[in-house]
């Protein structure tokens, strides 16, 4: 499945340190076709109207702002704490060592809209999940998560599907 995109995306090992394989996307932005095609397979997928496509930063930008004008909807910057002007709200989330902070506009959506989560990978999960926090928070209808790349072994799609969102990805690879 998505073998096409799967060529497109280089593999690092043992970066950022031992043990760890990088899945590098940025040979995927680099081939204008892989590119395409990945927006249009992750549209194709997206199941019904779409309101806005919240992306989270910042390579979640990248492809949510292209499945926005793809899906004739508004953008929504996920954004780390402290990097949005004016009123915010946020949401914080646990690290391996420690918390971060995530946070949007306070006045970023309207009640009820219907909102795609869109990242470049899903791995564990924390920063998609505290997202969909953020959003329903903000009133949003989180109806799918979206991501080019997920790492199944770390639980990330799963632990959102728990949490009763429906999560696509175009291509899964084995270990971390």
């Amino acid at each position: 499945m998505n073998d096409d995109i799967r060529q497109r995306i280089r593999t690092i090992p043992d970066f950022p340190k031992p043990g760890i394989m990088f899945r590098d996307i940025t040979t995927l932005l680099l081939d204008a076709e892989g590119l395409a095609l990945t927006i249009d397979r992750m549209a194709a997928a997206v199941e019904g109207k779409i309101d806005l496509v919240a992306g989270i930063e910042a390579r979640g930008f990248l492809f949510g702002a292209a499945l926005a004008v793809k899906l004739g909807a508004g953008m929504l910057l996920v954004r780390k704490d402290g990097k949005l002007p004016g009123a915010t709200i946020a949401e914080d989330y646990a690290l391996e060592y420690g918390t971060d902070r995530i946070a949007i506009h306070a006045d970023a959506l309207a009640p009820g809209a219907r909102v795609l989560l869109v990242d470049d990978l899903i791995a564990t999960g924390g920063t998609a999940r505290a997202a969909v926090r953020l959003l329903k928070k903000a009133g949003a209808e989180v109806v799918q998560a979206s991501f080019v790349v997920d790492l199944p072994e770390l639980g990330g799609a799963d632990a959102l599907r728990s949490d009763g969102i429906a999560v696509h990805a175009l291509v899964a690879f084995d270990g971390h």
